[in-house]
C-alpha cells in the first residue's frame, strides 16, 4: 500500500488543510497517511522548518507549503499506472 507522509507541526493551519485535502483523495485511491511532527526530530526540524507542510510519497517530496491537490493526485495516478 502506498504511504503518504506529511511533515508537519502542531498548531499549523496549512498542515491541517493539507492533511484534509489528502484525506479526501482516499475516496479515489487506497493509501495510508503518516503525519510526522518535525519538532520531534532535530534533523527534520532543520530540514523542513520553513517548508511545512511537506508531502512525501514513496520517498519523493511531492509538494510543500501551499499543497496542491493536483500535484498529489498526479503522483498517486503515476504510482497506480494511470496517466
Amino acid at each position: 500500500m502506498t504511504e503518504i507522509i506529511v511533515y508537519s507541526k502542531q498548531h499549523c493551519p496549512l498542515c491541517d488543510k493539507a492533511i484534509a485535502q489528502i484525506e479526501m483523495l482516499k475516496e479515489q485511491y487506497e493509501f495510508s497517511i503518516r503525519v510526522i511532527d518535525i519538532y520531534e526530530d532535530d534533523e527534520l526540524l532543520e530540514k523542513y522548518q520553513l517548508m511545512i507542510p511537506v508531502v512525501e510519497i514513496e520517498g519523493e517530496e511531492v509538494d510543500f507549503g501551499q499543497i496542491s491537490e493536483k500535484k498529489v493526485l498526479k503522483r498517486l495516478q503515476s504510482k497506480n499506472g494511470e496517466n
